[in-house]
Protein backbone atom coordinates (compact mmCIF):
# COMPACT_ATOMS: atom_id res chain seq x y z
CA UNK A 1 0.00 0.00 0.00
CA UNK A 2 2.91 2.33 0.72
CA UNK A 3 4.22 1.86 -2.82
CA UNK A 4 0.78 2.79 -4.17
CA UNK A 5 0.94 6.15 -2.36
CA UNK A 6 4.45 6.83 -3.66
CA UNK A 7 3.46 6.56 -7.32
CA UNK A 8 0.01 8.09 -6.72
CA UNK A 9 1.71 11.16 -5.18
CA UNK A 10 4.19 11.35 -8.07
CA UNK A 11 1.15 11.47 -10.39
CA UNK A 12 -0.44 14.21 -8.29
CA UNK A 13 2.75 16.26 -8.20
CA UNK A 14 3.28 15.79 -11.94
CA UNK A 15 0.06 17.70 -12.63
CA UNK A 16 0.08 20.11 -9.68
CA UNK A 17 3.77 21.11 -9.84
CA UNK A 18 3.96 24.92 -9.96
CA UNK A 19 7.07 24.72 -12.16
CA UNK A 20 5.37 22.44 -14.68
CA UNK A 21 2.27 24.55 -15.21
CA UNK A 22 1.79 23.44 -18.83
CA UNK A 23 -0.40 20.56 -17.67
CA UNK A 24 -2.64 22.90 -15.67
CA UNK A 25 -2.84 25.34 -18.60
CA UNK A 26 -4.04 22.55 -20.86
CA UNK A 27 -6.67 21.49 -18.32
CA UNK A 28 -7.88 25.08 -17.96
CA UNK A 29 -8.15 25.41 -21.75
CA UNK A 30 -10.01 22.10 -21.86
CA UNK A 31 -12.47 22.91 -19.07
CA UNK A 32 -13.15 26.64 -19.43
CA UNK A 33 -15.89 26.35 -22.10
CA UNK A 34 -17.94 24.04 -19.87
CA UNK A 35 -20.04 24.39 -16.73
CA UNK A 36 -21.08 22.04 -13.92
CA UNK A 37 -23.97 20.65 -15.96
CA UNK A 38 -21.38 19.29 -18.43
CA UNK A 39 -19.50 17.36 -15.72
CA UNK A 40 -19.83 13.95 -17.44
CA UNK A 41 -18.33 15.30 -20.64
CA UNK A 42 -15.46 16.98 -18.78
CA UNK A 43 -14.67 13.84 -16.76
CA UNK A 44 -14.65 11.86 -20.01
CA UNK A 45 -12.26 14.36 -21.62
CA UNK A 46 -9.96 14.32 -18.58
CA UNK A 47 -10.00 10.51 -18.54
CA UNK A 48 -9.18 10.37 -22.25
CA UNK A 49 -6.24 12.67 -21.59
CA UNK A 50 -5.07 10.33 -18.80
CA UNK A 51 -5.46 7.31 -21.10
CA UNK A 52 -3.37 9.02 -23.79
CA UNK A 53 -0.77 10.05 -21.22
CA UNK A 54 -0.59 6.49 -19.85
CA UNK A 55 -0.44 4.95 -23.34
CA UNK A 56 2.56 7.12 -24.17
CA UNK A 57 4.32 6.12 -20.95
CA UNK A 58 3.58 2.45 -21.64
CA UNK A 59 4.91 2.70 -25.20
CA UNK A 60 8.00 4.40 -23.84
CA UNK A 61 8.54 1.90 -21.02
CA UNK A 62 8.38 -0.99 -23.51
CA UNK A 63 10.63 1.01 -25.85
CA UNK A 64 8.10 0.88 -28.68
CA UNK A 65 8.28 4.61 -29.23
CA UNK A 66 10.97 7.18 -28.60
CA UNK A 67 10.89 10.83 -29.53
CA UNK A 68 13.38 13.63 -29.10
CA UNK A 69 12.81 15.65 -25.96
CA UNK A 70 13.08 19.03 -27.71
CA UNK A 71 10.37 18.00 -30.22
CA UNK A 72 8.00 17.04 -27.38
CA UNK A 73 8.89 20.21 -25.46
CA UNK A 74 7.71 22.18 -28.51
CA UNK A 75 4.61 20.06 -29.14
CA UNK A 76 3.28 20.46 -25.58
CA UNK A 77 2.77 24.26 -25.75
CA UNK A 78 1.47 23.84 -29.31
CA UNK A 79 -1.23 21.46 -28.03
CA UNK A 80 -2.22 24.01 -25.40
CA UNK A 81 -2.23 26.78 -28.02
CA UNK A 82 -4.46 24.75 -30.37
CA UNK A 83 -6.94 23.94 -27.58
CA UNK A 84 -7.19 27.60 -26.52
CA UNK A 85 -7.46 28.72 -30.15
CA UNK A 86 -10.26 26.19 -30.71
CA UNK A 87 -12.07 27.77 -27.76
CA UNK A 88 -11.72 31.24 -29.31
CA UNK A 89 -13.37 30.09 -32.52
CA UNK A 90 -16.14 28.08 -30.86
CA UNK A 91 -16.94 30.30 -27.83
CA UNK A 92 -20.64 30.97 -27.58
CA UNK A 93 -21.55 28.73 -30.50
CA UNK A 94 -24.26 26.15 -29.97
CA UNK A 95 -22.58 23.47 -32.10
CA UNK A 96 -20.49 22.26 -29.12
CA UNK A 97 -22.06 18.79 -29.31
CA UNK A 98 -20.97 18.38 -32.93
CA UNK A 99 -17.39 19.29 -32.10
CA UNK A 100 -17.21 17.03 -29.03
CA UNK A 101 -16.08 13.98 -31.03
CA UNK A 102 -13.24 16.06 -32.44
CA UNK A 103 -12.35 17.17 -28.89
CA UNK A 104 -12.31 13.53 -27.72
CA UNK A 105 -9.78 12.61 -30.40
CA UNK A 106 -7.68 15.74 -29.89
CA UNK A 107 -7.64 15.26 -26.10
CA UNK A 108 -6.49 11.65 -26.45
CA UNK A 109 -3.77 12.68 -28.91
CA UNK A 110 -2.63 15.55 -26.69
CA UNK A 111 -2.48 13.16 -23.73
CA UNK A 112 -0.04 11.05 -25.76
CA UNK A 113 2.12 14.10 -26.50
CA UNK A 114 2.17 15.17 -22.85
CA UNK A 115 2.94 11.61 -21.74
CA UNK A 116 5.93 11.47 -24.06
CA UNK A 117 7.23 14.62 -22.39
CA UNK A 118 7.30 12.84 -19.03
CA UNK A 119 8.45 9.42 -20.25
CA UNK A 120 12.21 9.83 -19.73
CA UNK A 121 11.80 10.94 -16.12
CA UNK A 122 9.25 8.22 -15.44
CA UNK A 123 11.56 5.52 -16.78
CA UNK A 124 14.43 6.88 -14.70
CA UNK A 125 12.54 6.56 -11.38
CA UNK A 126 11.50 2.95 -12.02
CA UNK A 127 13.86 0.03 -11.81
CA UNK A 128 13.48 -3.48 -13.16
CA UNK A 129 12.07 -4.81 -16.39
CA UNK A 130 9.17 -3.33 -18.34
CA UNK A 131 6.57 -5.79 -16.96
CA UNK A 132 7.36 -4.80 -13.35
CA UNK A 133 6.63 -1.17 -14.24
CA UNK A 134 2.96 -1.78 -15.11
CA UNK A 135 1.56 -1.56 -11.57
CA UNK A 136 3.48 1.64 -10.71
CA UNK A 137 2.30 3.05 -14.06
CA UNK A 138 -1.34 2.36 -13.11
CA UNK A 139 -0.82 3.93 -9.67
CA UNK A 140 0.81 6.96 -11.30
CA UNK A 141 -2.13 7.24 -13.75
CA UNK A 142 -4.60 7.26 -10.86
CA UNK A 143 -2.65 10.14 -9.28
CA UNK A 144 -2.76 12.04 -12.56
CA UNK A 145 -6.49 11.45 -12.91
CA UNK A 146 -7.19 12.63 -9.34
CA UNK A 147 -5.08 15.78 -9.81
CA UNK A 148 -6.70 16.56 -13.16
CA UNK A 149 -10.21 16.19 -11.75
CA UNK A 150 -9.20 18.52 -8.92
CA UNK A 151 -7.91 21.15 -11.36
CA UNK A 152 -11.04 20.89 -13.52
CA UNK A 153 -13.26 21.17 -10.43
CA UNK A 154 -11.43 24.36 -9.37
CA UNK A 155 -11.83 25.77 -12.91
CA UNK A 156 -15.57 25.01 -12.80
CA UNK A 157 -15.91 26.74 -9.42
CA UNK A 158 -14.04 29.82 -10.71
CA UNK A 159 -16.19 29.81 -13.83
CA UNK A 160 -19.33 29.67 -11.73
CA UNK A 161 -18.15 32.54 -9.50
CA UNK A 162 -17.13 34.72 -12.45
CA UNK A 163 -20.37 34.05 -14.31
CA UNK A 164 -22.74 34.51 -11.37
CA UNK A 165 -21.10 37.12 -9.13
CA UNK A 166 -19.21 39.15 -11.74
CA UNK A 167 -21.85 38.60 -14.46
CA UNK A 168 -19.46 37.45 -17.19
CA UNK A 169 -21.18 35.52 -19.93
CA UNK A 170 -19.83 32.03 -20.55
CA UNK A 171 -18.65 33.22 -23.97
CA UNK A 172 -16.72 36.19 -22.54
CA UNK A 173 -15.16 34.04 -19.80
CA UNK A 174 -14.04 31.48 -22.40
CA UNK A 175 -12.60 34.23 -24.62
CA UNK A 176 -10.71 35.91 -21.76
CA UNK A 177 -9.23 32.71 -20.35
CA UNK A 178 -8.35 31.27 -23.76
CA UNK A 179 -6.67 34.54 -24.76
CA UNK A 180 -4.72 34.53 -21.49
CA UNK A 181 -3.56 30.95 -22.11
CA UNK A 182 -2.50 31.79 -25.66
CA UNK A 183 -0.53 34.75 -24.29
CA UNK A 184 1.28 32.45 -21.85
CA UNK A 185 2.15 29.68 -24.34
CA UNK A 186 3.26 31.77 -27.33
CA UNK A 187 6.56 32.69 -25.58
CA UNK A 188 7.06 29.00 -24.74
CA UNK A 189 6.69 28.13 -28.42
CA UNK A 190 8.92 30.99 -29.60
CA UNK A 191 11.64 30.30 -27.01
CA UNK A 192 11.73 26.55 -27.68
CA UNK A 193 15.21 25.05 -27.97
CA UNK A 194 14.26 23.47 -31.28
CA UNK A 195 14.59 26.84 -33.06
CA UNK A 196 18.19 27.21 -31.87
CA UNK A 197 19.44 24.36 -34.02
Amino acid sequence: MQEFWIYFQIGLKHVLDIHAYDHVLFLIALAVPYSFKDWKRIILLVTLFTIGHTMALMLSVFEIIAIKVNVVELLIPITIFITALFNLFTAGKSSKKESINLMFFITLFFGIIHGLGFSNYFKSILGGDAASKMLPLAEFALGIEAAQITVVFVVLILSYIVQTIFRFSKRDWTLVMSSFIIGVVIPLIVESEIWNR
